[in-house]
């Protein structure tokens, strides 16, 4: 019997064996998987059942599994569904400088998971790589390798990846939570600081608090863009990484 890993690589990579008999006209792993998604980004993924998509499909159920095992082989397959999206057609130029590419995958991964909230919900610390992912990985190796890339060892340029992705992951989780907390409480994020302000107010007047009371007005402000600021702090770390490990350039040898 297989596993749902090796099941799951079998019909990412197109090795799986095709319905035997009886398929239903017009259905095949490629609408399966579309409508999977589409459910997850509309109700979330606890929505995701081979019963749930197959009504959404007007089939029944059984009819699902001649193509797809279980719903654990379907969220592989919507996972490297999503992951092609944005992946261009064909070949493409590399970037003229390593920032370049660390601000294309980290703006990459955040149009992502705006775009599926749900894959924040994901384990995906065995992510399978599927063709789509891992065009999505040569992609991102072409940009940060190269004579314009970082000039790192692999092992080093596998943890930039890691850095950004973590980054990024954080910035949209507080993105979506905040979002839900909206909807679960029918409150404002106004209406939710502005109820605080009264105790706020007197805990700054008890002098318990000095560090707290000495910020400025402008200190919770919207007007800062937290993932620009954040994105740069990283790739101005990494610059000092890059100076360090690449050998100083010698100028032109004076006659």
């Amino acid at each position: 019997m297989k596993s749902s890993t090796t099941s799951s690589l079998d019909l990412l990579w197109g090795t799986g064996e095709r319905p035997s008999r009886g398929p239903r006209p017009g259905l095949t792993l490629d609408r399966i998987v579309g409508a999977a998604v589409a459910l997850a980004d509309a109700e979330g993924l606890d929505a995701v059942s081979m019963r749930r998509v197959a009504g959404e499909l007007g089939v029944g159920t059984m009819s699902l599994y001649r193509y797809v095992p279980g719903k654990t082989e379907l969220l592989d397959l919507m996972l490297d569904r999503v992951q092609g999206e944005s992946l261009p057609d064909g070949p493409v130029e590399p970037p003229a400088h390593w920032r370049e590419a660390v601000e294309a995958l980290a703006r990459g991964h955040l149009a992502l998971y705006r775009a599926h909230p749900w894959l924040l919900k994901v384990n995906e610390a065995r992510s399978l790589l599927g063709p789509n992912t891992l065009r999505g990985f040569e992609l991102c190796l072409t940009g940060l390798t190269g004579p314009h890339g970082l000039g790192l060892s692999d092992p080093q340029t596998l943890a930039v990846i890691v850095t950004v992705q973590s980054f990024v992951a954080g910035i949209a989780r507080m993105e979506l939570q905040t979002a839900e907390a909206v909807k679960e409480t029918g409150v404002s994020d106004d209406e939710f600081w502005a109820a605080q302000v009264p105790f706020l107010e007197r805990a700054m007047e008890s002098g318990e608090f000095p560090a707290v009371a000495g910020l400025a007005d402008d200190t919770f402000s919207r007007e800062i863009d937290q993932f620009a600021f954040g994105l740069e702090r990283i790739m101005d770390g990494l610059e000092v990484l890059v100076s360090r490990t690449r050998p100083p350039s010698r100028g032109p040898r004076r006659p």
